[in-house]
């Protein structure tokens, strides 16, 4: 059995590897654990079926709607004016403007991809006018947007109290720490960053034009803020579930979008919703197969397996630990956040509880590994597209982006690994933890 699990998972990293389409990697894969192995594939289906039915589920599309909604509507315009109102006007003032802005919008949309199409249109133009590289002005307003993916309500936050049986509301407060270390060292690193850049700010405001300012942006800006209160306000005061705070995010977007900031239109209303539909189909057929092909490890005990093998290298807490982050980076390079948490939350769960580890805890580890893998080479996705956002070549990205990873990233990710108190605070403080 276990020559075929690593053929089975061998045949799954070279179809990835070679950048075939995720449905057929883990579809390929499947198939040949269940025409070597006594599965049975009917089984299989149904059980995936069962599980993809679960309402918990309808959170994902109904928040991937509210965060393309909002992106059409124009929000980040009257977010991006709000943040550079109070900070816009020091050197690197803009950029920290960037980081701020896509931690609110990740706070609205749960996705990585909200940010640079809600402001990398409006923001990287106005920095690259400022004097920044539009290479660093990309890389740092993608780099930014996987914040989306761990500021709460996050979807993979979702998944992962889905296929681990954990609170979800749990999920999305042990997140907010490391989101909100992330957001200070990569704001840390801009401000050393750009002392070298020749940038041309603006004359100084005086008081009363800044307050001025700053009261008109704020004005305008409160129906985008009002939106991660009630969503998260209702969440954690018992008024509605994840489910539902989903489609009041909906609800409220439209008028928002229609009404308010006026950014949609019927065309592209239309044309949001099609999309959105079409990305919620691809990102379901990806989870259920991937979640039948987890399923089969787990009905041939891989689990259990990679635990004995993985004590079997080291008993050491912190090497494990180390070994399980690099894993995981490693998945986040080769497929999307969600599927990785499908296929590797289940596996390594039990692992990490024999380490002394919390579900909780865990679920903070796996967020931040995998959304890194949005901008790290060869999945990248949410790279590429800022790539295309911000039309630059990649050798022009890759340099700042690294230093975003190396420098402000992987560190935050190691804390959130051996410092349970960064991630666990919330949870226990709200008592989702004991």
């Amino acid at each position: 059995m276990a020559t075929i699990i690593i053929f089975d998972l061998l045949i799954l990293i070279i179809l990835l590897s070679l950048g075939v389409p995720l449905p057929y990697c883990f579809g390929g894969s499947l198939l040949f654990m269940t025409f070597f192995e006594n599965i049975s594939m009917k089984g299989l289906l149904l059980w995936g079926f069962s599980q993809v039915t679960n309402p918990i589920l309808l959170t994902i599309p109904l928040f991937i709607l509210a965060g393309s909604l909002m992106s059409e509507s124009g929000i980040a315009k009257y977010l991006l004016n709000f943040v550079n109102s109070f900070i816009g006007r020091i050197k690197g003032g803009l950029g920290v403007v960037s980081i701020v802005t896509c931690a609110i919008i990740g706070a609205i949309s749960g996705s990585g991809f909200t940010g640079v199409a809600a402001t990398g249109p409006i923001l990287i133009p106005q920095m690259v006018k400022e004097g920044y590289p539009r290479g660093y002005s990309t890389a740092l307003v993608t780099v930014s947007s996987i914040l989306g993916l761990l500021i709460p309500p996050s979807t993979i936050m979702i998944i992962y109290g889905w296929v681990t049986e954990t609170s979800i509301l749990a999920c999305f407060l042990a997140t907010v720490g490391p989101g909100l270390l992330i957001v200070f060292s990569f704001s840390i690193i801009n401000l050393i960053a750009v002392k070298k850049m020749p940038l041309q700010l603006g004359p100084p405001l005086k008081p009363k034009e800044r307050i001025r300012k700053i009261t008109v942006c704020t004005w305008q800006a409160i129906p985008a803020l009002l939106m991660p209160i009630i969503i998260l306000g209702g969440i954690y005061g018992g008024i509605f579930t994840p489910t539902e705070a989903a489609a009041i995010a909906v609800f409220i977007s439209v008028p928002i979008g229609f009404i308010i900031y006026r950014g949609l239109k019927a065309k592209n209303f239309y044309k949001t919703v099609k999309d959105s539909a079409t990305s919620v189909g691809t990102i379901m057929i990806m989870i259920f197969l991937a979640l039948i092909l987890g399923q089969s490890y787990v009905w041939l005990r891989v689990p259990q397996a990679i635990v004995s093998l993985m004590f079997g290298i080291t008993t050491n807490r912190f090497l494990l630990l180390l070994m399980i982050n690099i894993l995981l980076f490693i998945i986040g390079m080769l497929v999307n956040d969600a599927t990785g948490m499908v296929l590797a939350a289940p596996m390594l769960l039990p692992l990490v509880k024999e380490l002394g580890i919390t579900p909780v805890q865990f679920a903070a580890i796996m967020g931040t590994n995998l959304a890194m893998g949005g901008v790290t080479p060869p999945y990248a996705s949410i790279l590429y597209l800022g790539m295309r956002v911000g039309k630059v070549e990649f050798i022009e990205i890759l340099k700042p982006t690294l230093m975003f990873i190396f420098l402000g990233y992987i560190p935050v990710v190691l804390v959130t690994t051996y410092w349970a108190p960064l991630s666990l605070f919330l949870p226990q403080l709200l008592g989702f933890v004991r």
